[in-house]
């Protein structure tokens, strides 16, 4: 360890110059280990800087290669052993998703796909999540003229559906009890709905939170998309049965603290028993996962994404277990 050491820092273990250098080095390491460790208190109230720096916090990690290769190159004992704090942090965070927890079991798989309202191949996008075999498939962004499209390119797979504003549910099983869900924008871009599967009763819901921006002169522009995520999750909150599915563009992550009406009372099928982070947007280089599926009462026994097709957003699935589940 000596000798690899003394070859590190030019064979000037001794000298006292390499914990002296690199000084701005271990600053920047403390800084974004404590970004990350502190995340929460981030405020929005500039820019909702909070959420916005949540969205892609996982993206922080890249920053401890970056900094080890800084620290050797200016051969900093001190900024070196300083890259052990972010390293660690990250680690803590977000280390129990690099594991597969995937399952072998469930009986219910589920889909949720964004299809992209300018999508220039509906019916090959149905095509592509219709192989994927899911039991009940959601899709977001529908436009009216493409609605008969997804219909008739879903119709041989899926005996019931159901539309509602710019969200659709198809599914193997009956549904009932289908209705728009007041997301507070003025129209309608979440429904509910029960689904009878083989193993019982489940509240499925769909939602299409409103797109966030970030601009220059005004930050991560969210408001309207946090007023939403209140509502869905008041009415979740409000659900009657015990077993519910949530699927849906929520246009943002597990981390952003503004979807907390929601994640507080629900779990992530990715975090449960998923492989990786499973982002999942833009499609054509995926950064975050912004499309959702989330359990309550249900048992997660698998989590993934699906191929690319023809839209902006990868489609995510997951296999649930709803015989055993409370």
């Amino acid at each position: 360890m000596g000798r690899l050491a003394n070859r590190l820092f030019g064979g000037r273990l001794g000298d006292r110059r390499i914990w002296r250098r690199g000084l701005v080095l271990a600053a920047l390491s403390v800084l974004v280990a404590l970004v990350m460790l502190l995340h929460a208190q981030i405020p929005n109230v500039i820019g909702n800087l909070g959420s916005l720096t949540e969205t892609f916090l996982p993206w922080l990690g890249l920053c401890v290669p970056v900094l080890v290769l800084l620290a050797l190159a200016r051969r900093s004992a001190t900024a070196l052993i300083a890259v052990l704090f972010p390293a660690i942090v990250w680690l803590n965070l977000f280390g129990g998703l690099l594991g597969d927890k995937a399952g072998t079991g469930g009986d219910l798989t589920v889909v949720t796909h964004n299809v992209n309202a300018d999508n220039p191949d509906p019916s090959g996008t149905a095509r592509d999540v219709a192989a994927s075999g899911a039991d009940v498939l959601a899709l977001e962004e529908l436009t009216t003229s493409a609605v008969p499209v997804y219909e008739q390119a879903l119709a041989s797979t899926y005996r019931y559906h159901a539309v509602e504003g710019t969200v659709g549910l198809w599914s193997k099983y009956p549904l009932t009890g289908v209705r728009p869900v007041d997301i507070k924008l003025g129209w309608t871009r979440a429904m509910r709905a029960t689904v009878t599967a083989p193993a019982g009763q489940v509240a499925v819901y769909v939602a299409h939170l409103p797109s966030v921006r970030v601009k220059l002169e005004a930050g991560f522009t969210a408001r309207q998309r946090d007023t939403s995520a209140d509502a869905l999750g008041e009415a979740i909150g409000h659900e009657k049965l015990t077993r519910v599915v949530l699927l849906g563009d929520l246009n943002g992550t597990m981390n952003d603290r503004a979807l907390n009406g929601v994640t507080s009372q629900m779990r992530s099928t990715q975090g449960a028993a998923g492989s990786g982070f499973g982002f999942s947007w833009p499609a054509s280089f995926p950064m975050a996962r912004i499309d959702q599926i989330m359990v309550k009462g249900i048992e997660p026994e698998s989590s993934w994404s699906l191929p690319e097709t023809s839209s902006d957003h990868l489609p995510v699935a997951a296999r649930v277990n709803v015989a055993t589940s409370s």
